[in-house]
């Protein structure tokens, strides 16, 4: 192309919101070893191409009317070497610092939203053990959006949460009860009957406040991403609110999660996340590829927005300490998901 930019531009014209642009391309570090190559009858000789480092290429994106969401790596043995290339391509290619020298490179990048807009909204509070902080939801949540409903789902408690939800259920508060067991099904429960245009997650404990809901609506509505999920460990906690265990495993697993998925993610299991309906709906046609053994219903959502491309926000907030109840959540068992969702991860989107 003689002018990159303005064909970028044009392609920005014909797009809808919902589209994504792919371009691959090569390493310009490799522009001597392909021009080696051709001279000595290895490739076929091209013409004169543009060789852009990442950078540059984001910047035309970004000046052409194109939001990059991922950009990623692949193929260090361009030779078939048989099962030699397969190790170095599936699993050296991917490591830290051994990636940047890879050949080819992937971009995906979605049209820059035009305008913000104003939406419907559903909040799914998947609630067990959490009769005492009931009634204080509905009050604590601002209003925002078009209209709102809150959707409470409860299963398996012990205590008086599903006598407390009925006690408050409205025109525009509703109650179900799982027939399934775990947070993952009560979550999917509540996602399937909301109604509104987007749709968010709220943990019943509140440790996570219902009044930071907004940023994560504005994220959304004015188009600054698709999905939006809640970052615990940016901000200094209440005293008890996680475990130093905990926390150092988020980061950990945040930091290898980003590798993997070629987009940020610092808090994988802040139960606050939130995404368009359209988008969820999508989400459920690629469940098969992910299978159904994540308890909490984090990486569902996560998996299924990387798979369709989506650009994902980190919002921060102020994680609480609990006023009512213990957690639902064992620490080791958190850490065991995690190692296996990583691995799980690494699987499908790397080492395909």
């Amino acid at each position: 192309m003689d002018d990159i930019q303005s064909e970028l531009e044009k392609l920005r014209k014909k797009s809808t919101p919902d589209d994504r642009l792919l371009i691959t391309y090569y390493n310009h570090l490799w522009e001597p070893v392909l021009n080696l190559a051709s001279v000595l009858g290895w490739r076929e000789r091209t013409i004169e191409q543009n060789w852009l480092n990442d950078e540059d290429l984001k910047n035309i994106c970004n000046l052409a009317g194109w939001d990059v969401v991922t950009s990623q790596k692949r193929m260090l043995m361009p030779l078939n070497l048989g099962i030699i290339s397969e190790v170095i391509n599936k699993w050296l290619a991917h490591l830290p610092l051994i990636n940047r020298l890879c050949l080819t490179t992937w971009l995906v990048a979605r049209p820059k939203p035009k305008e913000r807009k104003e939406y419907s909204v559903s909040i799914i509070v998947p609630a067990r053990n959490e009769a005492g902080n009931i009634a204080r939801i509905p009050k604590e949540i601002p209003k925002f959006g078009k209209w709102q409903e809150i959707i409470f789902v409860e299963g398996g408690s012990k205590d008086d949460t599903w006598k407390e939800i009925l006690k408050i259920k409205g025109q525009n508060i509703k109650a179900f009860k799982q027939r399934g067991t775990g947070k993952a099904d009560a979550m999917h429960l509540g996602l399937r009957r909301a109604k509104g245009d987007i749709l968010m997650i709220l943990d019943g404990d509140i440790t996570v406040n219902p009044k930071d809901l907004p940023k994560f609506y504005e994220i959304l509505a004015s188009g600054l991403g698709e999905f939006a999920n809640g970052n615990r460990l940016m901000y200094p906690q209440e005293r008890d609110a996680m475990r130093m265990l905990n926390k150092v495993g988020n980061k950990v697993f945040g930091w290898l999660l980003t590798l993997i998925l070629g987009q940020t993610f610092r808090d994988t299991l802040c139960g606050t996340k939130v995404v368009f309906r359209r988008d969820y709906m999508r989400m459920l046609k690629n469940r098969k590829m992910f299978g159904n053994f994540d308890p909490y219903g984090d990486f569902d959502l996560i998996f299924g927005a990387v798979k369709l491309s989506l650009k994902a926000v980190n919002v921060p907030v102020r994680y609480r300490e609990r006023t009512y109840g213990s957690t639902n959540i064992s620490r080791f068992l958190h850490g065991w998901l995690l190692l296996k969702m990583s691995w799980f991860g690494f699987l499908k989107f790397k080492a395909w």
